[in-house]
């Protein structure tokens, strides 16, 4: 047998069924000289056979063994595989996960060119629950690029955040001589070993390729170690490896690295197990309480301001074990911005509770002055509701809860009135049930509430999209509505009863509302079937599914499909645009146009393509378009559909190729034909070469892309900003980037010109076609795409409730809703003439013009927009994981961005509510100062400079 150059370690209990699919990973890895090492871990099912069977059927590449006894964890199967292994490497693999193909060969080139005692790269988290298989990378900010340490202190966040064992190549003679092993008898094993194995590593390579897929599966029936929150030994065990990994820090002196560990330990692994303890017994709290506590109290107390004011508290709290107040504050940690208790004022300062302000350390963590929940609008709180009680009977539901009252800011003498909604998260019609509660009183800090629901006559889903509903509690005071979401609390759901429903298409689907508490706490109903209504259901599916007719029906469908498919592929397209089309003479004058992919008639295309007939420029003028029709298209164009034998044929014999995106990436540019890319925005995330996944695709498609990427001979940049990002991301030469500026920004920069010398703001013929009242301000809502898990376009469901901002804002301000062109967005028939889609229009730069803010998360047009000098905020709800787990960003968007950067509803209505002075005067320098940096060649005449270049005898 060949002496292996990596060994993976395969740990095996009670999984025959997953472990070939974990061990054929290894297999067929680009790097043959691989071996597998099984150890099974005294498993009772059939694993062991299954172990032997692989080693049987691959002798030089596979070997089981198996532990005489069960050891109950990680630990002891995977000490016992590094003893057997072979290979001058060492990798660890768990029997329901895979390694990515080239995992081997990347970690073992980046260990031997270095010299590297570990080598480390980025995991991706596979959700098999998820519809599509949501995928989300690991901590993908750690692995943005290649990079060796000579000490674990040179990246406290690597041991801080990545514990993981399993993402890493171990050279096994460091594991031998340094004694390294996994602790037995005690879960999270990771991270007592990672912790080890950074201190002790004399070097260590990251390398930005993904090398793991971990499987999650939260509704598996055998829950997993760190999924068993609720068992008080996991916390236990949790504690114990925490004070191992702390004492080994304190004896090498790694003081910075330990209070780093300490942050996050306030922040993430304390917040996993604050989740969980409204629905635990006083047994469980205590005990808790008891272990947290005695770890609490050797943190660095500079740790609590560094972190979010709502950790520190339930930090706090828990250490008094104070469980009146901490409950609440573990339900506004899971509910973000959510006021949960009436909190109490003290010497003008505003405190999270009454108690425990007789100390300094008291008042200064329990202090809430600075979120202005006794000055701000009521209606701008995100008040708290839980329930008191629950009852249902067969179709009807009786609830009772009380409302925070902050400070007593609802008075006793305030009219109040107040309703119980259900609505559908996912809604055709957009109507919500209301029903009025039937009993409504002030009970001083508290608004208490009862209410009783005839579910079965009032709450009539569709039966199909709407299978989630949620609860909330509208309640009226004085004129304001303040929406409330209301959370189960203590109430108890375990005997609820299903509650039936009549659905308006079928009961065939569901006929039942189950109730459910939600991952946050609230309460919620989920659509089911039951009783005969689920047995109808599974008897018609599956006569539709496996009788004759429709095998038959089957069969002939997939004969037709096959034969239009071999007459209209992709690649008999691509093989006459090569063989036959290419080899026709190229047209002068010949320009074909397209933008986003065919989808519109906008951007920079179509502002070259205006500039052209303006200047009566002679040319033949082609506009490709993508779906059934061409609306919106130029008339006075040649129109073909994308990927038509007509489009192809246009492009192979044009002159000019202009578009703002990417031509089909596998058709050659012809050397006659030249190549203008406008692109379609400057960059914040990181783009091609730059993302961190890039390097993780195969060579082969690396090169495929780079050859699509050479075809540019100009691309457009807009300032020094996207010659850094986008010309190096890209991989672009120098002379290729053409520093014009945008040509679809022309239009901004003259609207900024005539409205600094005029002192007046037109808003234009669009204005009127929209039918916008003219003394209200315009904000223009224009996110960034999002997309369904594994990368599916979806429709856009906003991240603040819609008929909330309309009730409060309405009379004074119009909400323009444009989304991403592959996305799309439902609006509710309420909000109607108060908010607007917008996104049907192909081209945003009117909007632009018209808009008096922009309200927007990441997306590019943040860069356009601030050509107008006008306000903006950000609503960043997911922050977070758009630049931590998403690909990663070329800047932080908090420190630079020219406007408020707020993370929730409340935040966002709160800065409306306040416009002139939150979003627009205080951030008039970070505007100009934002424009110098990203559009120093955006001047207004982009456009003429193009046509002057490309299309003039002046400039030919």
């Amino acid at each position: 047998m060949q002496v292996p150059d990596v060994s993976v370690v395969v740990i095996a209990y009670n999984d025959a069924e997953r472990l070939p699919t974990a061990v054929q990973s290894v297999l067929d890895q680009t790097l043959q000289a691989v071996e597998v090492v099984i150890v099974d871990d005294c498993s009772k099912d059939s694993t062991f056979e299954v172990a032997q069977a692989l080693a049987a059927a691959n002798p030089d590449r596979v070997r089981a063994f198996q532990l005489p006894q069960n050891s109950g964890g990680c630990g002891a199967p995977r000490n016992y595989g590094i003893q057997q292994c072979a290979g001058d490497y060492v990798m660890f693999l768990d029997s329901d996960d895979v390694l990515e193909r080239n995992a081997c060969r990347n970690m073992l080139d980046a260990a031997e060119s270095t010299g590297s005692d570990i080598v480390s790269g980025l995991c991706v988290r596979v959700h098999l629950d998820s519809r599509n298989q949501k995928r989300t990378a690991w901590y993908p900010w750690l692995y943005s690029s290649t990079r060796t340490i000579e000490s674990i202190t040179e990246l406290s966040d690597l041991l801080t955040f990545d514990t993981l064992s399993t993402n890493k190549c171990y050279r096994r003679e460091f594991l031998l001589e340094s004694g390294l092993e996994f602790p037995v008898g005690i879960h999270y094993e990771d991270l007592l070993f990672s912790a080890q194995a950074y201190v002790a590593a004399r070097r260590i390579t990251l390398i930005p390729n993904t090398v793991y897929y971990w499987n999650v599966q939260e509704s598996a029936a055998s829950k997993s170690i760190s999924n068993r929150r609720h068992e008080i030994a996991n916390f236990e065990h949790r504690m114990e490896i925490h004070r191992r990994v702390d004492a080994l820090l304190a004896s090498k002196g790694y003081d910075e690295l330990k209070y780093r560990k300490d942050i996050k330990f306030l922040k993430h692994d304390l917040v996993l197990h604050f989740r969980d303890l409204a629905r635990t017994d006083d047994e469980y709290r205590h005990a808790f309480a008891e272990l947290a506590n005695a770890y609490l109290a050797d943190i660095d107390p500079r740790a609590y301001e560094e972190v979010q004011p709502i950790h520190a508290i339930c930090a706090y709290l828990l250490s008094k074990e104070d469980w009146e107040n901490l409950l609440p504050a573990t339900e506004a940690l899971t509910n973000p911005g959510r006021l949960t208790v009436p909190l109490a004022e003290l010497d003008e300062q505003v405190y999270w509770c009454g108690r425990h302000l007789d100390t300094e350390q008291g008042r200064d963590i329990l202090d809430v002055t600075a979120r202005g929940f006794h000055t701000r609008p009521l209606t701008t709180l995100a008040l708290g509701n839980r329930l008191t009680s629950y009852e249902s009977t067969d179709g009807v539901v009786k609830l009772a809860g009380r409302i925070v009252n902050p400070l007593g800011r609802i008075s006793p003498d305030a009219k109040m009135s107040a309703v119980l909604e259900f609505s559908a998260r996912r809604s055709v019609s957009g109507k919500a049930a209301r029903i009025p509660v039937t009993t409504l009183r002030h009970a001083g800090e508290w608004i208490e509430w009862e209410g009783t629901a005839d579910v079965a006559s009032t709450v009539r889903p569709l039966g199909i999209i709407d299978a989630v509903w949620d609860v909330r509690v509208i309640l009226t005071v004085d004129g304001q509505r303040l929406r409330t979401r209301v959370s189960v609390g203590d109430a108890s759901l375990d005997d609820a009863r299903s509650l039936k429903v009549r659905p308006r298409l079928t009961t065939l689907v569901s006929d039942r509302f189950v109730p459910e508490i939600t991952k946050k706490g609230n309460l919620s109903y989920v659509l089911a079937a039951e009783g005969k209504a689920a047995v109808r259901t599974s008897a018609m599916i599956e006569g539709a599914m496996h009788g004759r007719s429709a095998q038959l029906a089957k069969t002939s469908l997939r004969r037709l499909r096959k034969v239009k498919k071999d007459l209209t592929s992709g690649e008999t397209k691509l093989r006459v645009y090569h063989e036959f089309y290419s080899k026709l003479p190229i047209r002068k004058g010949l320009v074909v146009f397209e933008s986003h992919l065919g989808k519109q008639y906008s951007d920079s295309p179509k502002a070259i393509y205006e500039e052209m007939r303006r200047q009566g420029v002679p040319f033949e003028a082609v506009w490709s378009y993508a779906g059934a029709t061409p609306e919106g298209f130029p008339k006075d164009a040649t129109l073909v559909r994308r990927w038509s034998w007509q489009y192809l044929k246009a492009l192979a014999q044009a002159e000019f190729w202009i578009d703002n995106q990417g031509f089909p990436l596998r058709l050659t540019k012809r050397p006659g034909t030249t190549y203008i890319q406008t692109w379609h925005g400057t960059a914040l995330k990181r783009m091609g070469f730059d993302e961190p996944n890039s390097k993780a695709r195969p060579l082969a498609a690396q090169e495929s892309f780079q050859r699509a990427l050479d075809r540019f001979d100009h691309f457009l940049i807009r300032g020094e900003h996207d010659r850094r990002t986008l010309g190096r991301g890209f991989r672009l030469r120098d002379e290729v980037l053409l520093p014009v500026g945008y040509p679809r920004n022309d239009e901004l920069a003259e609207a900024l010109a005539e409205e600094t010398e005029t002192g007046k703001r037109e808003r234009g013929p669009l204005a009127a076609e929209l039918g916008l009242d003219p003394d209200k301000k315009v904000l223009l809502y224009a996110p960034t795409f999002r997309s369904a898990p594994g990368g599916k376009v979806r429709a856009f469901k906003p991240p603040f409730d819609l008929e909330e901002f309309a009730e409060r804002f309405g009379d004074t301000h119009t909400l323009l809703i444009r989304t991403h062109y592959l996305n799309s967005v439902s609006l509710p028939e309420s909000v109607s003439g108060r908010i607007i889609d917008v996104s049907r229009l192909h081209d945003i730069t009117p909007l632009l013009a018209l808009a008096d803010g922009l309200i927007t998360d990441y997306s590019s047009v943040m860069f356009d927009y601030g050509l107008l000098d006008r306000p903006m905020i950000f609503f960043t709800y997911d922050y977070d994981e758009y630049a931590n787990e998403n690909r990663g960003t070329y800047f932080d968007l908090k420190e630079h961005a020219p406007g408020p950067v707020v993370a929730t509803e409340e935040e966002l209505f709160a800065v409306i509510a306040n416009f002139k002075d939150e979003a627009d005067t205080k951030y008039a320098t970070a505007r100009r100062r934002f424009n110098a940096e990203f559009s120093e060649y955006d001047r207004g005449d982009a456009a003429r400079q193009i046509v002057a270049k490309f299309f003039t005898r002046s400039g030919k």
